[in-house]
């Protein structure tokens, strides 16, 4: 089915420059639990799930991963807003779906159920939906189809994979967690490791220590949360930021904090793991996603409850 639909949360239905939004593009099936939705257009076929969807319009589809940082996100946007009533810079969150209309009265009614301030819907009929991705502006592309997600990574927009699965967050600020290597940084360290080992590893970022490492995919929205923070004092600060790498902070972590420092990225926190399982920091953490290129980590992010997105590799 991969019922993607960009969705756009939009604090309050009012006119505004969209070039200054902070546009975010989420699948349906990332928003809402659809699993036995998509069983079903696997199974039966299109029109069976079309029928499915319009005998019940009008029953909200169950939460999704995705669900609780659109709502930290909406949360942002309040305080943004309270800080500064003419606020430009805000987040909006677009909903594409490869489905066609007639089907997506179900999704819009799941919408305001749960109170979202969504205002733009997309149903594309079978369409890529990664071709609306630049003209939208989109800054960050969550979906649960892998094909997708690779296509919108080729266009350098950061993007990543999220499933379905028992989650666990908390607190009163949207938490953002990064895996450094392949995300937040290029991959470059990852191919040395992968083709000559641990020892050249520490060897080759110890020559480059004053060298930054290149940009991942993610560096991009990782500054965006980075400016966004700006507008707010420590103590009133809406966004937290984590940094959680397989990194040894001794051997490998020098060149990655002045890379950060290189980029004027402050991270809040870094947790350099050396080779560690994130789950149990991530547990304690509980962040809204979870950003990572191995799917062990996602995987052990998952049994802690953490809502986690792979960033494939070999996409761009």
């Amino acid at each position: 089915m991969d019922d993607m639909i960009e969705v756009i949360v939009n604090t309050e239905v009012r006119q505004r420059d969209a070039t200054e939004a902070i546009t975010i593009a989420i699948s349906a099936r990332a928003l809402f639990d659809m699993e036995e939705e998509h069983e079903l257009f696997l199974t039966e076929g299109i029109e069976e799930y079309i029928n499915q969807q319009i005998s019940n319009e009008d029953v909200p589809l169950k939460e999704g991963i995705v669900m609780p940082f659109v709502k930290a996100v909406q949360m942002v946007n309040v305080k943004l807003l309270e800080r500064n009533p003419e606020e430009k810079q805000l987040f909006e969150v677009i909903l594409l779906s490869t489905h066609s209309a007639e089907s997506g009265l179900r999704i819009i009614n799941s919408v305001n159920y749960y109170g979202l301030d969504i205002s733009k819907f997309c149903f594309l009929s079978g369409k890529d939906p990664t071709k609306y991705l630049l003209s939208h502006n989109v800054k960050l592309f969550l979906s649960a189809c892998e094909s997708s997600v690779c296509n919108a990574l080729k266009k350098r927009i950061p993007a990543a994979r999220v499933m379905q699965q028992d989650i666990q967050t908390a607190g009163n600020q949207l938490k953002v967690a990064f895996d450094g290597d392949s995300v937040l940084f290029s991959d470059e360290t990852d191919v040395v490791f992968k083709e000559k080992g641990l020892d050249e590893v520490i060897k080759y970022e110890k020559n480059l220590e004053h060298i930054p490492i290149g940009e991942g995919p993610f560096k991009a929205f990782a500054m965006i949360l980075g400016e966004m923070k700006k507008k707010f004092s420590p103590e009133n600060d809406p966004i937290c930021t984590y940094l959680v790498t397989a990194r040894s902070g001794n051997d490998l972590g020098v060149r990655a904090i002045k890379t950060l420092r290189n980029w004027g990225l402050k991270i809040d926190e870094a947790f350099f793991m050396a080779g560690s399982p994130k789950g149990p920091i991530l547990a304690h953490i509980q962040p809204h996603i979870f950003f990572d290129d191995n799917a062990s980590n996602i995987e052990g992010a998952r049994k802690v409850g953490t809502p986690s997105a792979l960033v494939p590799s070999g996409c761009i």
